[in-house]
């Protein structure tokens, strides 16, 4: 089951095994917190794009009977993602998919899904900036195959009217974001800021748009913090990491 390298980890609050690895991917807290933050349906499609090893659609598992689809265009990571789908008998529930997002509706009929999720690249694909030498954590992290236009135009194009957009990503690009959601048709409707701790700067956005929504309706959600004073995870993060 497992290859050179990688372990299996557990997110004990879904009862959730994964198989990763330090030498290509690991879930991050993001996977956590948009599995946390999205609004699934009970049932239906859903549909988790960039989706690494497929941490966020197992987590989504646990909370809903829709069917879940997971694109990654990595093969390493795809294949890591399959075998976890496995490990968690999950094979009914979903299918995971190595295809590059451009090439989406090969497979994936337009206006089919209910909700989409994704934890895409977060940093622009800049000369100057500061690539991961490991090309696995660089094409996951940089927008190398699939910049911030694309995951909302393939989104846009895959949701049913009034289906919901979720995704995790970087304050600093927060007005793009919103730019970008709109002009594809959706319409922003929950944000959530993540905070490492009390008193620090913002370094995580969570936002929910519903495509074909009206422009009224935004909320923004209470601070979410990801440690306490103390250094120990907060409340709202021990809770998402190990249950009640």
């Amino acid at each position: 089951m497992l290859r050179k390298g990688e372990r299996i980890d557990q997110l004990y609050a879904e009862d959730i095994q994964i198989i990763q690895s330090s030498e290509v991917f690991s879930f991050s807290i993001d996977a956590v917190l948009l599995a946390n933050f999205a609004r699934v349906p009970k049932r239906g499609k859903i549909i988790d794009l960039c989706a690494g090893n497929g941490a966020i659609g197992l987590f989504l598992s646990r909370k809903t009977a829709a069917a879940i689809d997971q694109i990654e265009l990595q093969p390493r990571l795809a294949d890591m993602g399959q075998r976890s789908i496995a490990l968690n008998n999950l094979e009914e529930q979903l299918t995971m998919h190595e295809l590059d997002l451009k090439n989406t509706f090969d497979v994936f009929r337009a206006d089919s899904a209910d909700l989409v999720v994704c934890n895409p690249p977060y940093f622009k694909e800049l000369p100057a900036s500061q690539k991961n030498p490991n090309p696995h954590l660089a094409i996951a992290r940089h927008e190398i195959h699939a910049t911030l236009e694309d995951v909302v135009s393939v989104s846009a194009k895959l949701l049913k009217m009034n289906g919901r957009f979720a995704m995790v990503h970087r304050p600093d690009r927060f007005l793009e974001i919103v730019d970008c959601l709109r002009e594809n048709r959706i319409a922003p409707k929950r944000i959530q800021f993540v905070y490492p701790k009390p008193g620090k700067e913002a370094n995580t956005l969570l936002i929910e748009g519903i495509k074909d929504g009206k422009s009224e309706g935004l909320r923004f959600l209470p601070p979410l913090y990801t440690y306490d004073q103390s250094g120990s995870y907060s409340a709202d993060l021990q809770e998402m990491l190990y249950g009640n």
